[in-house]
C-alpha cells in the first residue's frame, strides 16, 4: 500500500472543571507527531459548542443541510476532513462524558467508514467502560473501531509532568497508531473507489 500522511484528529472528550484531558491529549498528539504517519489536529470539547437540544430531523438524512450551531463549525469541519480520529475519554459512572455523545449525536456521515482508536483514563479500570460504551455507539453510526487503545488506570498516580509513568506507554501508542494508519490507508481507499453503501 502507498505509504501516505493521514488527517488525524484528536478529541479531548471531557469538558468537566479540573479534567485531566488536555494533559492526556497533549501526549497523544505527541506520540502521533513523532510516529510521522499524520497530520495531527487536536479539538477540545470544552471549546465547542455543544447543545444538548437536537433539530428534529437526522443529521444521517439531511446531510450537509444539517442545522447545526455556529460554535460546531470547527468540530464539524475537523470530523470531516479526518481520515482518522482518536478519542480521548474518561469514565465517569461506568461510561462516557455527556460532552462526548453530544459531539457524536450532533453528526453522522462524519463518522462513516472512518477508523476511530480510543485513549481512556480513570480509577482502576482505567476508562475501559467508558470505551465498551463508545464502541457500541460508533458501530451504529459505520465507524470502523481499533481494537489496540491506550487506558491508564489510576492516571492521578501514573503520571508525573505530563507523561505516564510506564515506560512501555509509547510503544502501546506506536501499536495503536500503527493500526490506525492501516485503516486509515485501507479505508479512506475504499471511500475514494466507491460510495460507503451505508
Amino acid at each position: 500500500m502507498e505509504n501516505t500522511t493521514h488527517k488525524l484528529l484528536i478529541i479531548v472528550g471531557s469538558v468537566r472543571e479540573g479534567r485531566f484531558g488536555p494533559v492526556v491529549g497533549s501526549w497523544v498528539a505527541e506520540q502521533a507527531r513523532a510516529h510521522g504517519g499524520f497530520e495531527v489536529d487536536v479539538v477540545d470539547l470544552a471549546d465547542i459548542d455543544l447543545p444538548l437540544a437536537l433539530p428534529a430531523a437526522s443529521p444521517k438524512h439531511a446531510k450537509d443541510g444539517y442545522p447545526r450551531p455556529a460554535g460546531m463549525a470547527a468540530l464539524t469541519s475537523a470530523l470531516h476532513d479526518a481520515d482518522a480520529i482518536v478519542i480521548v475519554t474518561p469514565e465517569y459512572n461506568h461510561s462516557y462524558p455527556a460532552s462526548l455523545k453530544a459531539a457524536i449525536d450532533w453528526h453522522f456521515t462524519q463518522w462513516t467508514a472512518k477508523p476511530v482508536a480510543f485513549v481512556s483514563y480513570g480509577g482502576a479500570a482505567g476508562g475501559r467502560h467508558a470505551v465498551l460504551h463508545l464502541e457500541n455507539v460508533l458501530t451504529e453510526l459505520h465507524a470502523v473501531t481499533v481494537r489496540d487503545g491506550l487506558s491508564f488506570p489510576n492516571y492521578f498516580t501514573a503520571w508525573q509532568d505530563g507523561r505516564p509513568l510506564d515506560p512501555g506507554a509509547p510503544g502501546y501508542a506506536k501499536t495503536l497508531l500503527d493500526q490506525l494508519s492501516w485503516w486509515a490507508n485501507t479505508l479512506r481507499a475504499g471511500r475514494e473507489a466507491a460510495p460507503y453503501p451505508g
